[in-house]
C-alpha cells in the first residue's frame, strides 16, 4: 500500500507524528557501541555489509579512514564484509593510498562503462550499487579527520536490530553555546538556508531529519536499488523525498555521532550546491505532481567576484542529471540473477 502523506496544513497531525518519530527513530551512536552485538544480529539476521568511501582527491585522510574501518569493524569484529572506494577521477595519491591500506578501489568511469561516464558524487553512490556486494550499504564522506568506528556502527545498528527500518541518516553537532547544557541541532548552512525552509513548505514531516544533507547513511539493497539518483548536488534531498512519499517517514532513522570535523566549503560553493539542489527539488514537486506546471528551468548560476575595482559575472552550468533506478539497469539484473524484464 502507498504511504498517503498528511497535508502540509494538517500542523496538529504533523507535529504529533514528528514528536513521536523523534522519540522512536533518533538514535544515539553509545546504543550500538557494543560492536559485538551487532556483529551476531548481523550472522543471525544473514547479512552482509559493504562499506562505500566516495572519493575525489582525498589522499589526506583517506588512509586513516580505512585503517580505523579495517582495522576495528572487519579485523578486530566482523561487521564489515566488505571496504570499497570508488573515485572520480582523483588527480592526487588519493586511489594510490586507499589500494596500499587494503581498501578495494574502483574508478567510477570502470563500472558499466557502457552506459558512459558522468561527474559527481550521486554517480558514485549509484555505481556502487553494482559494484559493491552488501546486502547493506553503508556510504561514509572520505574527508572527516576525526573519523571513528562510530561513524558505521551508529548507522548500521538501528537497521540490524528494527527490521522494519529502511534507511538511517547520520547527524552531528554544530555547536552554538546558548545555555548550559544546551545543544543547538541543526544542519550546516544550505541545510538551515535552503532545504528546511522547503521541506517546511512542501514536507513538514520531513523536518524532523535534522541533517538532511549529511553524507553519512546506511540503506538496505532492496531499496537503494529502486531510487533513481541524481548524479549531482541533489541526490541525499531526493532520496530523502522518495523515500518518504512512498514509504512514510517511519522507513527512515537518524542517529547522532556526537561531531564530525571536516573542511568547511567557501560560500560560493554553497551557492553552486544550493542551486543544484533546488533544481532536483522542483523536479521532484513535478513528478509527484505537487505543482501543476514548471517552466524551462535556467541551467546556469550566475555569480560575481570583484578583480581590480571591476566586477566580473562567473557563469557555472549545472545540470541535474539522473541515473535511473539500479534494478531496471540490464546488466545489474543479469549480475545478480534477478529475471529479465
Amino acid at each position: 500500500m502507498k504511504f498517503s502523506p498528511p497535508s502540509p496544513h494538517n500542523t496538529r497531525d504533523i507535529a504529533a507524528h514528528i514528536s513521536s518519530w523523534l522519540s522512536s527513530h533518533t538514535f544515539h551512536h553509545s546504543q550500538f557501541a557494543d560492536v559485538r552485538k551487532l556483529v551476531e544480529a548481523k550472522q543471525r539476521q544473514r547479512l552482509t555489509v559493504s562499506l562505500c568511501i566516495p572519493t575525489l582527491n582525498e589522499e589526506k585522510t583517506i588512509g586513516k579512514e580505512i585503517v580505523v574501518f579495517k582495522g576495528e569493524l572487519m579485523e578486530r569484529h566482523p561487521l564489515l564484509d566488505e571496504i570499497a572506494v570508488i573515485d572520480s577521477g582523483s588527480t592526487d595519491k588519493t586511489r594510490e593510498v586507499a589500494a596500499e591500506f587494503g581498501a578495494d578501489v574502483y574508478l567510477s568511469s570502470a563500472i558499466l562503462p557502457e552506459l558512459g561516464e558522468k561527474r559527481g558524487k550521486g554517480e558514485n553512490l549509484w555505481k556502487a550499487i553494482h559494484q559493491l556486494k552488501g546486502d547493506v550499504i553503508v556510504y561514509i564522506d572520505a574527508d572527516i579527520t576525526n573519523i571513528h568506528p562510530r561513524f558505521v556502527y551508529g548507522l548500521l545498528g538501528p537497521l540490524l536490530i528494527r527490521p522494519e527500518i529502511q534507511y538511517v541518516k547520520a547527524f552531528y553537532d554544530r555547536p552554538l553555546v546558548v545555555a548550559p547544557g544546551v545543544r543547538t541541532a541543526g544542519g550546516g548552512r544550505v541545510t538551515e538556508i535552503l532545504v528546511r525552509p522547503l521541506f517546511s513548505l512542501f514536507f513538514p514531516e520531513l523536518t524532523a531529519l535534522i541533517q538532511p544533507l549529511s553524507g553519512e547513511y546506511a540503506v538496505r539493497r532492496t531499496l537503494l536499488e529502486t531510487l533513481p539518483f541524481p548524479i549531482g548536488y541533489g541526490v541525499e534531498t531526493s532520496h530523502l523525498i522518495d523515500i518518504y512519499h512512498r514509504w512514510g517517514l517511519d522507513a527512515i532513522a537518524q542517529t547522532d555521532l556526537d561531531q564530525r570535523v571536516h573542511r568547511n566549503q567557501p560560500t560560493v560553493d554553497l551557492g553552486r550546491m544550493a542551486f543544484g539542489i533546488q533544481r532536483a527539488f522542483f523536479a521532484r514537486l513535478k513528478s509527484l505532481g505537487l505543482i501543476k506546471s514548471l517552466p524551462d528551468l535556467s541551467t546556469i548560476l550566475h555569480q560575481f567576484q570583484s578583480r581590480d575595482g571591476s566586477y566580473e559575472e562567473i557563469e557555472h552550468a549545472i545540470r541535474e542529471e539522473e541515473r535511473p533506478p539500479m534494478i531496471t539497469v540490464p546488466a545489474y539484473r543479469k549480475k545478480y540473477g534477478l529475471p529479465e524484464k
